[in-house]
């Protein structure tokens, strides 16, 4: 699976070609903490069933990351958060985090795809 970056007038960009879903209680919970280190081809997705105002912190995560709040496929928000320090909240039904400097290119407006 791979992670696209679509922006308008402009040709995908693969983000990530290493994607983990977060797709249970236990990995949504637990997401990147207590990584060392994240590949930087590499991407973890949580996805839920519906759009609403979605938390992050970087409690117990030692690396710097890239977060990008996603509602229908459509960029919300794009951060940088620091380990330990980092919170943020946004509008989301996805939520993408990928190592720091992955979403340099992605802005509000932008589209993020998962492709097989």
């Amino acid at each position: 699976m791979t992670l696209r970056h679509v922006r308008s007038g402009a040709d995908a960009v693969t983000l990530a070609s290493s994607v983990d879903i977060a797709d249970s209680l236990v990995s949504q919970t637990r997401g990147l903490m207590f990584r060392r280190s994240v590949p930087d081809d590499y991407a973890l997705v949580f996805q839920f069933g519906s759009a609403k105002t979605r938390d992050i912190h970087m409690l117990f995560v030692f690396v710097p990351l890239d977060v990008v709040w996603l509602v229908d496929g459509v960029v919300q928000r794009v951060e940088r958060l620091r380990p330990w320090l980092g919170f943020r909240r946004e509008e989301a039904d996805t939520i993408v985090e990928l190592p720091a400097g992955a979403a340099a290119d992605v802005e509000v407006g932008d589209r993020l795809v998962l492709e097989e």
